[in-house]
């Protein structure tokens, strides 16, 4: 028995063009039945939750902090982006404080002291994970209280360090 017979039917039961016709048809089934249903089913073996972390800038130049308070508005709400793509966290407030340093006086003690030009920058950011995990992740960044952060939206970036991490119930 030949595999395609004179009549170029696959094992004398069916057409060569019809079988990649109709494997094309079930290929775009099944895409479509995975762009509908996978959000679905991933939601329910893996139900997300909010997270909420905050990240301080410390001892921003006065340029920083002038474009920042510049662009204040437009930062509020603006997603964050990983390489190439908006991921879903978005920043949910920004706060300007003092820059604290500790400075060594004349007579050899150690004092905290305010820095006139420098300042802090507190950017809180939501997003969501999946509820339990191990890693979480803003992008493909490991989410940690102590870790450096690069914080990017489409016209701003900068490095932070996490300062807090807040899971919703």
């Amino acid at each position: 028995m030949k595999v395609i017979d004179q009549k170029g039917r696959l094992f004398g039961l069916i057409n060569v063009v019809d079988l990649l016709v109709l494997l094309a048809v079930v290929a775009v089934i099944g895409g479509i039945a995975w762009k509908l249903f996978a959000p679905a089913v991933t939601d329910a073996i893996a139900p997300e939750v909010g997270m909420t972390t905050t990240f301080r800038v410390r001892g921003a130049t006065p340029f920083l902090v002038s474009e920042i308070e510049k662009n204040h508005d437009t930062l509020i709400g603006a997603k964050l982006v990983n390489g190439n793509e908006y991921i879903d966290a978005t920043i949910e407030s920004i706060e300007i404080t003092d820059y604290v340093q500790q400075v060594t006086t004349a007579d050899g003690r150690i004092v905290d002291a305010l820095d006139s030009t420098k300042k802090d920058i507190l950017i809180v950011t939501k997003s969501k994970v999946a509820k339990g995990t191990a890693t979480p992740k803003i992008g493909n960044q490991d989410v940690r209280v102590g870790r450096t952060f690069t914080l990017k939206t489409q016209t701003f970036e900068t490095i932070g360090n996490i300062e807090s991490v807040v899971f919703d119930d």
